[in-house]
């Protein structure tokens, strides 16, 4: 007998919501330890504690957002105003190295990358599966640290992955969360899932 039509539609939302419900149900520390794997948690991104070679080794988050105080929204343009929080372009950096570190061979790969006005091959370090819905500008209003994600970036001389940043990662935090006053979150499959 061939499942009706009716049937798989009753089925599919049915195991969907037992797994949400599965992952809602999960306490903090086993949700956040990874306690369930996300089948895609490995798909092009570094594995936690790692911190992949960069096209620039020598540059330093410890430096620029630590020592030099530089906040995260003057090089990640726009991640409190769209998804994604970008890599500065090259002349964002020499607005200050046309003149700082010139000597510096860091400061020299920058300006050989800005003298064949090319963009700089950063690997990514942090990323979600292509059918997760994040958008960094929800987080950044909602006054979300940079570092509740990231780590403590600004103490960094080559950023490494600290989060996972998989499903149970971020349930917990959304359960933390579900009350607050001003920015209450969600756990409707539909507000990180296309």
């Amino acid at each position: 007998m061939r499942p009706t039509n009716l049937g798989i539609s009753l089925i599919v939302p049915a195991v969907a919501l037992a797994g949400i419900v599965f992952y809602a149900s999960l306490p903090p520390s086993l949700a956040q330890q990874g306690g369930v794997s996300d089948s895609l948690s490995n798909v092009k991104q570094a594995q936690q504690g790692q911190a992949p070679p960069q096209p620039i080794p020598q540059f330093s988050h410890k430096i620029h957002a630590g020592d030099n105080h530089i906040p995260c929204l003057y090089c990640h343009i726009g991640a409190d105003k769209s998804p994604v929080a970008r890599v500065p372009a090259v002349s964002t950096c020499m607005g200050c190295h046309k003149l700082v570190g010139t000597d510096k061979p860091g400061v020299i790969l920058l300006t050989q990358y800005w003298t064949r006005q090319q963009a700089i091959p950063w690997v990514k370090v942090n990323d979600v599966p292509d059918h997760v819905r994040f958008t960094h500008e929800r987080h950044v209003q909602a006054g979300i640290a940079c570092q509740t994600c990231h780590g403590e970036i600004q103490t960094e001389d080559h950023v490494k992955l600290a989060h996972t940043l998989n499903m149970g990662f971020c349930v917990t935090c959304h359960k933390a969360r579900l009350n607050d006053p001003v920015h209450a979150t969600s756990l409707d499959c539909a507000t990180c899932h296309k």
